[in-house]
């Protein structure tokens, strides 16, 4: 088996993915590379041929508001019908041009630029009616970005519009042989040679999986650096075993350019996509239809919102 995990970001040189393969002895996981094509860096998990597994960190889902009335099943089909929808993913500069077929919203800042405008321009009650049921707040993080905004340090908006225009809708709508978790199922039952389970899997949330704090920002080297003996031993406890590049990378706080904090995330990501891959941590999706076919879930979050 092969898993990987690749923290986005709207500039490509920030994309950087850490890949595992499992043996017989267990995990191998190879230092941080750059995603470079999206779908040619797929292309390579799934050339492998094996079962292949990749966590994304960026939205796969829709606020239930948003969905409801939609014509589509769920929401891989939602995003297969905007391969040639330009301009659902065109950012609006103002809430006049808001609306179900353009919601990204803001293009910068401006007066009246608020959450609670933005859902009222969508028919969406409160500033709340923006989140998924995953990004609300629980009771040991709190609320996550909802998946239209696209201003300022809070949001997801511009790696969800990267990722879905630039390659899943296209891939989806040519047939490409990609599961969605968790709509497509339980991520064991996606699992098969020549198809590539993508789920959604975030590194803060992962950070909390795996039982490790920060001492310090992330952005930080030196606290990347102090957090290397507590990362290395939760890859040890996990079966993972870093070649050298990758245990010298965590040893050195994945550099001290602006790029160490992607390296450092889609290092969590994998292990907190191992976690669930070996039975670590459960596959838990609630019972929600919703959740099931629109808004989707965090790969490994068992708590539900307050």
């Amino acid at each position: 088996m092969i898993a990987a995990h690749a923290d986005w970001s709207v500039d490509p040189r920030k994309r950087w993915a850490c890949v595992a393969r499992r043996d017989a002895t267990g995990w191998r996981a190879t230092a941080p590379r750059p995603v470079g094509d999206p779908a040619g860096f797929a292309a390579s998990l799934l050339a492998e041929g094996g079962p292949a597994a990749l966590g994304l960190d960026l939205p796969l889902g829709l606020p239930r508001g948003y969905a409801a009335g939609r014509a589509e099943a769920d929401f891989p089909a939602f995003l297969a019908a905007r391969a040639t929808d330009a301009g659902f993913f065109a950012v609006n500069p103002g809430l006049e041009t808001v609306c179900a077929a353009r919601p990204f919203y803001p293009a910068r800042p401006a007066k009246g630029m608020t959450r609670a405008a933005h859902a009222a321009a969508l028919g969406l009650e409160g500033a709340g009616g923006l989140n998924r049921w995953c990004d609300r707040a629980t009771a040991t993080r709190p609320a996550g970005a909802p998946v239209f905004w696209t201003l300022g340090a809070n949001q997801s908006g511009k790696a969800a519009i990267a990722a879905w225009r630039d390659w899943l809708a296209p891939a989806l709508a040519a047939g490409a042989p990609y599961a969605l978790w968790p709509f497509a199922g339980k991520l064991a039952g996606l699992l098969e040679p020549g198809r590539l389970a993508i789920a959604e899997v975030y590194p803060a949330e992962a950070l909390r999986q795996l039982g490790l704090r920060m001492g310090g920002s992330k952005r930080d080297a030196e606290a990347r650096r102090r957090l290397a003996p507590a990362l290395l031993a939760a890859m040890d406890g996990l079966g993972v075993r870093p070649d050298g590049a990758l245990r010298d990378a965590a040893q050195a706080g994945f550099g001290a350019d602006a790029a160490g904090e992607d390296r450092l995330d889609c290092v969590l990501g994998l292990l907190a996509l191992i976690a669930v891959l070996d039975g670590a941590r459960a596959d838990f999706v609630p019972d929600d239809p919703w959740v099931r076919r629109w808004e989707g879930w965090v790969l490994g979050q068992r708590e539900l919102p307050r």
